[in-house]
């Protein structure tokens, strides 16, 4: 044992404590073992033993409370990116007097507590939380060894972030919705990762001052900081969202239901957006992040290019058939869903007949980029140039050849969207008119929103026509069930290798309200998406 480290067993739990001033204090379940094999044995294979788990921890949190960088990185399998790390954490985050707590071990993994002090020119103040390691066989060496990631430190870090205590990276922000509601993370906890951006973007031109604090500088230039720990406050400034608090509540709401979901609701008529939810374990903003294949919500530009390119019309043929055969791969619909010979585009669009679109991609004088075109030129998606306020993906729908060109025409493929992308869609088919969507004021962006052309009068109007007879009686009827006036819907279900269930996706509109919605392994777009967006609907259309 490392001179200076006392040990004892007290009440069954293994307590290291670092001798003399000593920069903090460990304690562990069970005794320490070695972690590597006498000279002259093979090199230790397989799992690292429960032995190995408990001493590999005990060595690395011993000399990390101790203020040990390098002696605690020389316990990872990263000591290059673990030394700086914790060399920050004591320098420039200013944690000292760390005591490190250990949880039951499960396996390989070791869940502990930490209680330190924060201290910044004379500020202190006690900071406490959980995180954990986990252990593993080095590759090369064969000795037991901290799996070295961010996390470790810190729950909140990611790959590239830091940890840093002075004066905050912005001036606080009071964030308004449209109505002059204060909106905060502890009331809306979905808003969370929003109100960081929002605070990094714009709390310098909000007119705030920064307090002193433990923060988060996370790796990507717009991604925003966390503060952890407040030493001494700031004086926020009033920040204008687009956001409607009631909107927001029902979203909330709706998403906590369903495990991996998201949703975001917005205006038609002027692009804004109202709602931005998610629940999820990470903490990522996939209703404006996401890309994931959107199924069959996807048909609502396929449908517009069909229209545009004078392939097919609402009352047009579209037979629905048992399967269809595009260069070589077999496309095939929903399990139990009956063909129909006579069935038109709206009969396939409000059933979601897969078969019915895939024959119809292979009609003159449709290329391999009609829908692209379609996607880019008309509803204003994949061309990496909206600014909505915050960091967003505006959806990727590229060329396709092979029979990718048909997968993508029914939302798979190399087709990928997120709520907010999908919720734009239903904007445009609503109005016609492409609005690229908006979180705060357009004075604040430095610049116009995105613009595309949108369509014709006409085919909005056969889409409008689709949408509702889904809402009513097609795939969307059962979720949208209640909501009366002018009302539209898709569903969507979109396969992915490795899932036992397909990702759900619904979108809809209810007079100058439109949703939409994605739950990962949800199953079908009505089970899951489906209810979450009529929720939102009924709670603000």
């Amino acid at each position: 044992m490392r001179k200076g480290v006392k040990a004892a067993v007290v009440g069954g739990v293994f307590a290291v404590m670092v001798g003399g001033a000593g920069y903090g204090a460990y304690n562990v379940v069970d005794a320490l073992s070695e972690d590597t094999a006498p000279a002259g044995t093979a090199r230790p294979k397989g799992p690292p033993t429960p032995a190995e788990v408990r001493g590999t921890a005990a060595r690395f949190l011993a000399a990390w409370a101790r203020g040990d960088a390098d002696g605690a990185a020389s316990y990872t399998d990263n000591a290059q990116a673990a030394a700086p790390a914790l060399t920050g954490y004591r320098e420039d985050a200013g944690i000292g007097r760390v005591r490190l707590t250990a949880g039951r071990i499960s396996g390989t993994r070791v869940p502990f507590t930490v209680s330190a002090t924060v201290t910044y020119e004379g500020r202190s103040k006690p900071l406490r939380y959980t995180s954990a390691l986990d252990v593993r066989r080095g590759v090369s060496t064969g000795r037991a060894l901290v799996d070295w990631k961010p996390g470790v430190l810190h729950p909140g870090l990611g790959r590239g972030d830091t940890l840093v205590t002075g004066e905050g990276a912005a001036p606080p922000i009071r964030a308004v919705d449209r109505h002059g509601t204060v909106l905060t993370a502890a009331k809306y906890p979905s808003l969370a990762p929003v109100l960081e951006q929002l605070r990094s973007k714009y709390g310098e031109r909000a007119g705030g001052r920064p307090g002193v604090e433990l923060y988060i500088r996370r790796a990507g230039e717009d991604a925003g900081t966390k503060t952890l720990l407040t030493l001494a406050k700031g004086r926020p400034g009033r920040l204008p969202t687009t956001l409607d608090a009631s909107a927001q509540r029902a979203a909330e709401r709706a998403v906590a239901r369903y495990a991996e979901s998201s949703v975001v609701a917005l205006r038609p008529s002027t692009g804004e957006v109202l709602a931005v939810a998610n629940h999820r374990g990470d903490g990522f903003n996939a209703a404006f992040e996401g890309k994931l294949a959107p199924g069959s919500t996807m048909k609502i530009v396929t449908a517009a290019m069909l229209i545009d390119k004078g392939v097919a019309k609402a009352s047009g043929p579209a037979p629905c058939t048992p399967e269809a055969t595009w260069q070589s791969q077999t496309f095939h619909n929903l399990r139990g869903m009956a063909p129909n010979a006579d069935a038109t585009l709206a009969d396939s669009f409000a059933r979601s007949c897969n078969t019915a679109f895939v024959k119809l991609v292979d009609e003159e004088p449709l290329t391999d980029a009609s829908l692209t075109e379609e996607a880019q030129e008309r509803f204003g998606l994949g061309r990496d140039d909206w600014r909505t306020g915050i960091t967003s993906s505006d959806g990727s729908v590229p060329p396709s050849v092979g029979p990718d060109r048909a997968a993508n025409a029914i939302g798979q493929g190399q087709v990928q969207l997120n709520p907010l992308n999908l919720a734009s869609v239903t904007a445009t088919a609503k109005t016609g008119a492409f609005r690229q969507p908006l979180l705060v004021p357009r004075s604040l962006l430095g610049g116009a929103p995105a613009t595309a052309r949108g369509l014709s009068a006409d085919t909005a109007a056969q889409l409008r026509q689709m949408m509702r007879r889904t809402a009513v009686s097609g795939t969307g009827a059962r979720a949208m069930a209640g909501l009366g006036g002018d009302i539209g819907a898709k569903t969507g279900s979109a396969e992915v290798d490795g899932q036992t269930q397909p990702n759900s996706w619904f979108t809809g509109y209810h007079g100058d309200v439109a949703a939409a919605a994605m739950a990962q392994e949800g199953g079908h777009g009505g089970d899951t998406a489906g209810p979450i967006v009529a929720a939102v609907l009924r709670a603000v259309g």
